[in-house]
Parts: structure tokens; C-alpha cells; sequence
């Protein structure tokens, strides 16, 4: 196999649009390096530190993280285990939530929750500045609700004018809030829910690629519910491969703008993660892997 370092193995690159922010198409999502549900530290702290730094080393320049999880507990861990940090390492951080002593999770949309979230994760993150701050629409929690988002990203808008914030992302959005948005300022990524079941996003993700914009799926594996498919284990055996690592790579196949942010606490799993960026799909085992969300949708209904 090539040097995982290399451009190639880790999917190419990709260059926001109207940035200098140029990073690795597989990345990584610091969630589960906190405790059970997203909450508390992790059993293993040392662990965590580890594969922080194994995915940097492996040429990682692109970290999704909220200061929500845990709370405060991955920004921790992320500024213990990285600062000072690499020039060419993007932190990518979100607003919109926040964690109650009770552990659920619960809507921080205010324009003080807001400005307190920033200067939280500046401060756990030990930062001057964050380069992203992707606004969190709760909307129904794992997938986008309409409604204004304007409130919020004026508010983002109005930190990124202060200096406090580079550059403005959303997540858990639709198409009619990424436009609202982009009347009041730049936008430079989308973080919704994708994968090779869900596939809602279709056309917004051909959308933001024509305006080169970053679409970042998360729960690229399913999250809580992983994709279950004997197409993908079928797939996945004829290529010597993880069903995992096939869906990450169908993912990188999907569209140039399309980032990854694939998470896990487990040296193991974050190396076979990388490793998907080593593999290519022919266009037939891609038509197959296509039929899967039409499979998803029958279930589903």
C-alpha cells in the first residue's frame, strides 16, 4: 500500500471556497473521544490522546469537534493531545447545542449562547480565533427541520466581522437555510446526515458542488444506527476491504467536494478509516452500491 501520508491515500485534497484552508479529503470527527452518550471523559483518556496524534501523524489536517461534547471533554483532549498545533491543521468547531448535568441534549440558539459557545471553544481549544464554525440547526436532532436560521447566522456573521471567526459552515440544514444564509455571509461547508442509505441530500450535495462548497456527511457508518446491507458485505469481500471502508470510499467517489470526518476512540478502526482512501470502485461495484438507499427507502416505508 502507499505512504498514508500521501495526497492520495487520504482521498485527495480540497480547498474551501474563497479560503487558503486546503486539507485531506479523510479527516477526522473528535465525538466519540468523550464518555458513553457523548458525555463525560472517556474511559480511556490516554487512548484518546493517542489517536489524535496517530491521525495527524498519518497526514490528518482536518478535525471536526464541538465544545458540546462531553461538554468542554474533546476540545480538552484535542488541545492536550495536538497544542501547539501543526500550521497546516484545520479545527472545525459547531454551535447550537449544549449538555445540561442531565446528559441530553438540549438547543443553545440565542445570540448569548451563541457568543459563549464561541469563547468556550476558543478558550478549551487554547485558540485566538477559530477558522470554521459550523451553525447547528437542532432541527428534528438528526436530520433538518425548515424554519429561519437567520437569527443565528447574523450572529455568527457578526463574531466573524469581530475577528473571533474565520469562516462560517452549517450542519443539519436544508437547502432553503443554506440560501438564507448565504444572503447574510459567505458560506464555505455543510455538515448534514449521508451515507449509502440516506440519501436525501442528493441534490443539495451536486448544488454545493457547483458552487464549490464542502459537504461533510455525518454519520458517514450509520452513527447510531450502522448501515446493515449484504450489498455492502458482498462488495466488501470481492475487494478485501471493511463494509465500512467501502462506504467511506463510496462516499469520497460520490462528489469532489465531499469531506469525511469518520470518528472513533480505537487506533485499530481510525487506521482501517485511512485506509479507505486506498481504495477504488469500478463504475459497476458503484452502480451496485447505488441500489442500497433504494433498498433503505423500501424498508423505511
Amino acid at each position: 500500500m502507499s505512504n498514508p501520508k500521501s495526497e492520495s491515500a487520504l482521498g485527495g485534497q480540497f480547498t474551501f471556497p474563497g479560503t487558503s484552508l486546503t486539507v485531506r479529503r479523510i479527516g477526522y470527527g473528535a465525538m466519540q473521544l468523550a464518555g458513553p452518550g457523548v458525555f463525560g471523559p472517556p474511559k480511556d483518556p490516554d487512548g484518546a490522546v493517542a489517536v489524535l496524534r496517530e491521525a495527524v501523524a498519518a497526514g490528518v489536517n482536518h478535525i471536526d469537534t464541538a465544545d458540546f461534547y462531553g461538554p468542554h471533554v474533546t476540545n480538552q483532549i484535542i488541545r492536550q493531545a495536538l497544542h501547539p498545533y501543526p500550521p497546516e491543521l484545520l479545527i472545525v468547531t459547531k454551535l447550537g447545542a449544549r449538555r445540561p448535568a442531565d446528559g441530553s441534549w438540549q438547543s443553545a440558539i440565542s445570540p448569548k449562547d451563541l457568543t459563549d459557545g464561541v469563547h468556550d471553544n476558543l478558550r478549551n481549544l487554547g485558540l485566538d480565533a477559530l477558522d470554521i464554525v459550523n451553525y447547528r440547526a437542532m432541527g428534528s436532532i438528526h436530520g433538518p427541520k425548515e424554519g429561519s436560521i437567520a437569527e443565528q447566522v447574523t450572529v455568527l456573521a457578526d463574531l466573524r466581522r469581530k475577528g473571533l471567526i474565520r469562516h462560517v459552515g452549517l450542519s443539519n440544514v436544508t437547502a432553503a437555510q443554506v440560501a438564507e444564509a448565504q444572503v447574510i455571509t459567505d458560506v464555505v461547508c455543510v455538515q448534514n446526515n449521508y451515507n449509502l442509505a440516506h440519501r436525501e441530500d442528493d441534490a443539495l450535495i451536486d448544488d454545493l458542488a457547483r458552487q464549490g462548497i464542502a459537504y461533510v456527511p455525518f454519520f458517514p457508518l450509520g452513527g447510531f444506527t450502522p448501515l446493515q446491507s449484504s450489498t455492502l458485505n458482498d462488495v466488501a469481500a470481492v475487494l478485501g476491504a471493511t463494509p465500512m471502508q467501502v462506504a467511506l470510499t463510496w462516499l469520497l467517489h460520490r462528489s469532489p467536494n465531499v469531506l469525511l470526518i469518520p470518528g472513533t476512540s480505537s487506533l485499530a478502526h481510525l487506521r482501517e478509516n485511512l485506509a479507505a482512501g486506498q481504495l477504488t470502485l469500478s463504475p459497476e461495484i458503484r452502480a451496485e452500491l447505488d441500489g442500497i438507499a433504494a433498498a433503505a427507502e423500501a424498508n423505511r416505508g
